[in-house]
């Protein structure tokens, strides 16, 4: 789908300053585990927010689940390995709006160690961007079909540690839109920033999530829960 159609073409400083805030799960305050979950181009908040659903019928903890709304269902409007400035001010706005639902959660008492940002295609590529960026110690980094934005990764927009985050990139080998080595990229970049990354690429894939990357999400999900 072609974001450009989407988004106004006038659209101020921030915007996604707007940008509702659905949710899905426990109260902030009633759960050990935050989810921040970021949804791709053409979808929407309540779209992703089915994904919070298959991970809980799969076993997953309470959780408290926060999922941010793009203005014209799009994050940024030219594809994610654009030069950035081509991406603004879509892009920082979209940053933002990832802050934003950060810190609803942590003004509801749940820390960064105990907050996961997930994403799909566009929102996986957010997701990955915005903790690379942000550093600290996150309960977890989650891009699926996603990868770190820009032309090139440049690890010079990346000077923040992220020791002690776990970070999960799946993406098929075939993927129309995430090339393979962008991803590889991606996993090296996060590593040299101190995260512990796991990077699985699934042979002939579509441009999908798959069983194997929601357990993977499930089972450290549980592990965060259970303090580990």
């Amino acid at each position: 789908m072609n974001g450009v159609d989407l988004l106004p073409r006038s659209p101020g400083a921030d915007p996604h300053q707007g940008a509702p805030l659905l949710r899905r799960g426990a109260a902030a305050g009633e759960a050990r585990v935050g989810l921040v979950l970021l949804h791709g181009r053409g979808d929407h908040a309540a779209g992703i927010l089915a994904l919070a659903d298959e991970l809980a019928a799969r076993g997953a903890p309470r959780m408290a689940v926060v999922a941010p709304d793009a203005v014209g269902h799009t994050w940024y409007p030219q594809r994610f390995l654009e030069p950035l400035e081509r991406n603004e001010p879509w892009l920082g706005s979209a940053l933002r709006a990832v802050g934003r639902a950060v810190a609803t959660l942590e003004a509801e008492g749940l820390p960064r160690e105990r907050i996961v940002v997930a994403g799909f295609s566009q929102g996986g590529c957010l997701a990955l961007e915005y903790v690379a960026r942000e550093g600290g110690a996150w309960g977890g980094v989650v891009g699926l079909s996603g990868g770190l934005i820009g032309p090139d990764v440049d690890a010079a927009r990346y000077g923040a540690r992220l020791d002690g985050t776990h970070a999960f990139l799946g993406c098929s080998d075939v993927d129309p839109h995430i090339p393979e080595a962008r991803v590889h990229a991606s996993g090296r970049q996060l590593l040299d920033q101190g995260a512990s990354v796991v990077t699985r690429i699934y042979p002939g894939m579509a441009h999908t999530v798959n069983g194997d990357e929601l357990a993977w999400l499930v089972d450290h999900l549980r592990r965060l829960d259970a303090g580990r």
